[in-house]
């Protein structure tokens, strides 16, 4: 049973005592409006007491319950918006490929997080139950700090701050030889150019090797590794990046997925329209009106700002949910 599933039979069960309890206060109060000793009069006003009490809680787990489900929707709905372009670039080479590279790139609040989630969640949630290493690049002082870079890539692997490269690219190898694996780097735009450059050289192409070169029957498990980009600038750096899925690509070469773009009138349109089901119908009744308040409220369709005005359209909250639905 899915999350959302258990939820909605929570729901289904809360609102069937809620009902019985509404009858039983109707009743309740029949009887107190025609009893004649005060004794009575008295019992009966305390249950009715008890179970208006009773009533006003249900009534508020029931909203809760129905914020989490309208919720729920909401966020089905917006895994359906926008970013096909790089979702399709994702799809074709994890198709055929377990090991792999990917940049993520776009101007600052244009949802680079939230594709990453998208990407994994829908194409290879599987690999959630793996090893998973976060890594914060803006966390190293200097751009240029190389030895702050493979101290802090050292830690995250669980290795002394000391390690070098080849005992990191081991680590993380043998790792692969029973799990799954996700390497996500967050702010790479925070690197020099030089710094990035060597990062794939020295410690991805090394590892990509290991694991290219294992016997087939080694490993069954995916190793996947994310580059994420605030700034849109890593796209044009000079880095072997690769576009396009060809028979002589490699894993060593990281892929440079579509760089994200703005929402456009038509897109906001399309998905309302596909959304139906999922959205309040008073966006989808007034969906000229809707794409323009989406679009004037997010800088002619930023990712981000349009996805935060959509949820509260929905009537949620997006920095409320985005704990809950970003788990990258």
């Amino acid at each position: 049973m899915s999350s959302e599933q258990h939820l909605q039979h929570k729901s289904d069960a809360l609102q069937e005592h809620y009902d019985l309890l509404a009858e039983k206060l109707k009743r309740l109060r029949h009887d107190n409006a025609i009893a004649a000793d005060t004794l009575i009069r008295f019992q009966l006003e305390k249950q009715i007491e008890q179970t208006e009490a009773e009533l006003n809680e249900l009534d508020q787990q029931l909203g809760d319950l129905e914020l989490a489900l309208s919720s729920g929707r909401v966020y089905r709905a917006l895994l359906k918006l926008g970013y096909r372009e790089q979702t399709r670039a994702f799809r074709r080479f994890i198709e055929t490929h377990s090991v792999a590279a990917f940049l993520i790139h776009g101007s600052l609040y244009y949802g680079q997080r939230w594709l990453l989630n998208r990407l994994v969640v829908q194409n290879v949630p599987n690999i959630m139950t793996g090893k998973i290493v976060r890594i914060e690049l803006s966390r190293i002082a200097r751009r240029s700090d190389s030895a702050a870079l493979w101290r802090e890539l050292g830690g995250r692997v669980g290795l002394g701050r000391q390690s070098s490269i080849p005992e990191i690219a081991e680590r993380v190898y043998q790792w692969w030889l029973t799990q799954n694996v996700l390497l996500i780097l967050y702010d790479v735009d925070c690197l020099s150019e030089t710094l990035l450059h060597d990062l794939i050289q020295d410690f991805w192409l090394l590892l990509a090797t290991k694991v290219k070169t294992a016997s087939p029957q080694a490993s069954q498990f995916k190793l996947l590794m994310f580059l994420v980009d605030y700034d849109g600038c890593v796209g044009s750096w000079n880095i072997p990046f690769v576009e396009r899925l060809d028979p002589s690509w490699k894993p060593d070469n990281p892929v440079k997925l579509p760089e994200i773009n703005q929402f456009s009138d038509d897109e906001l349109t399309n998905w309302l329209e596909y959304s139906e089901d999922e959205l309040p119908t008073k966006l989808i009744d007034q969906l000229d009106e809707t794409v323009q308040i989406i679009l004037k409220n997010s800088d002619n369709g930023i990712p981000e700002p349009a996805l935060g005005e959509i949820c509260q359209l929905s009537g949620c909250n997006w920095y409320d949910e985005e704990e809950k639905w970003l788990r990258l």
